[in-house]
Parts: structure tokens; sequence; C-alpha cells
């Protein structure tokens, strides 16, 4: 079945699998998915990565970390849809959980947290809240 909406699909695949307490999720490839795993790693929600080809698109399998039984990833959120798509400036970045949190913003210099977008001073496309 179809998708429109693929990040709103990796980011519900997620919370269903640390829901269900799974080690790992496969979820179709992109190269916006694995930028996002990316930031999800370097921000220590997930533990690890990878990429598998297959004659398609590729597969992402993500493994997914627990801290004393309990899912790293508490919340995730799509913030920008494909019906309403939500743009924020350099100076506008929202911050999730007065900074316990992250946001993924899309910029012209790629995909990145607020934080990194604040520092560089660019603004961009929301994507999604982790917490």
């Amino acid at each position: 079945m179809p998708v429109s909406d693929t990040i709103a699909d990796f980011i519900t695949r997620i919370r269903n699998a640390s829901a269900a307490k799974h080690k790992t999720v496969d979820v179709p490839s992109s190269k916006l998915k694995v930028a996002i795993a990316e930031i999800f790693k370097d921000q220590g929600f997930i533990l690890d990565y990878e990429r598998v080809e297959d004659n398609k698109q590729g597969v992402l399998t993500l493994k997914l970390r627990y801290h004393y039984g309990q899912p790293s990833i508490r919340e995730v959120h799509r913030v920008s849809k494909p019906g309403c798509r939500i743009y924020a400036p350099a100076d506008n970045l929202p911050r999730v959980r007065n900074g316990l949190g992250v946001a993924i913003i899309s910029t012209p210099r790629g995909v990145m947290t607020d934080k990194q977008a604040r520092r560089e001073n660019v603004g961009g496309e929301v994507l999604c809240t982790i917490w």
C-alpha cells in the first residue's frame, strides 16, 4: 500500500516498535530517513542503524535503545505534514521540553537539530520533535 507521508510512517514504525519493546525495526530507506536516523543516533535515542540494500530502495534497520526496560524515545511527533508545511526562521525555532528534547529541521545546509540550526543561524522546515 503506498504511503503519502513517508516521514510520518517512519516515525510511527519507531513509536510502535518501541512501545512493543522490539529490539529492531525495519523501514524503507531514503536519504532523508538516513539523515534523521543519524541524528537519532547522535542524540542517543537509538543504538545504531544499518542500511541494507535490496533490489528496490533499500531497508533501514534501526536498533532501538532502552534504559532500565523503558524506551529512550518517550515521545516523537511529526510537525510539518504534506498538507500543512511548518517553516521556522532561525530566531524562532521551537524548543522541545526546554531543551531536553530535539526538533529536527530540514535546512538548506542539510538536516540538523534545532540547536545546530540556531548555532549556524539557519531556519527551515520543522520535520519532527523527539523527547
